[in-house]
C-alpha cells in the first residue's frame, strides 16, 4: 500500500509530551511537502467549571471572555514553541484551537482539515481522569479512519528483561 501523508495533525495538550509530539511530527513529516497542523483543544469541562464559577461570582467572569485569552495565551505558547525549537520547519506549520471534547474534536478535525495521520502522546495533563472517564488518546486510537502514531517517552517506558 502506498499512501501519501499530506497533512499531519500534532496534537498537544502542553504536558510535558507536547514538544516530543511536535518534534514527531516534524520528523515524519521531513523530506517532503507535508504540512504540519498543531493542534490544541480548550477542554469543554474547563470551560463549563468556568461557566458555574460566574454563577457564583460577585462580579460577573465573561466565559466568553476567559475562552478568548485562553486561545490567546495558548496561541502564544505555541508559536514560542515553534520558534524555540523548530524555526526552520515553520513554514510547513499552522496551528488550530477549538474548544470542546478533546477525543472528539481530534477526530472532527481529521475531516475538516484533511488529515492523514494523527501524532499524539498516550498520555497527557488528565491521567487521573482517565480512571474513570477514558483517556482522549485512547478514544482517538480506537475510533480515528486515520493512521495514529502514539509517541511515548524512552525514559519513562523502559523495556523490562
Amino acid at each position: 500500500m502506498n499512501q501519501k501523508i499530506h497533512k499531519i495533525l500534532a496534537c498537544i495538550d502542553f504536558s510535558d509530551y507536547s514538544l516530543m509530539v511536535l518534534s514527531y511530527a516534524i520528523e515524519l513529516a521531513k523530506n517532503s511537502n507535508t504540512e504540519i497542523v498543531v493542534y490544541n483543544v480548550i477542554n469543554q469541562k474547563e470551560v463549563h467549571m468556568v461557566e458555574i464559577a460566574s454563577t457564583y461570582a460577585s462580579s460577573k467572569i465573561s466565559v466568553e471572555g476567559y475562552v478568548k485569552d485562553l486561545k490567546k495565551y495558548r496561541e502564544t505558547k505555541i508559536k514560542g514553541m515553534i520558534k524555540e525549537h523548530h524555526f526552520e520547519e515553520k513554514s510547513k506549520i499552522s496551528f488550530k484551537l477549538d474548544v470542546g471534547i478533546p477525543s472528539e474534536q481530534i477526530l472532527e478535525a481529521v475531516n475538516t482539515e484533511n488529515i492523514d495521520l494523527i501524532v499524539m502522546a498516550n498520555k497527557g495533563r488528565g491521567n487521573i481522569s482517565r480512571v474513570f472517564f477514558g483517556s482522549a488518546a485512547e478514544k482517538v486510537f480506537r475510533h480515528s479512519k486515520v493512521p495514529v502514531v502514539s509517541v511515548r517517552d524512552r525514559k519513562i517506558f523502559k523495556r523490562k528483561s
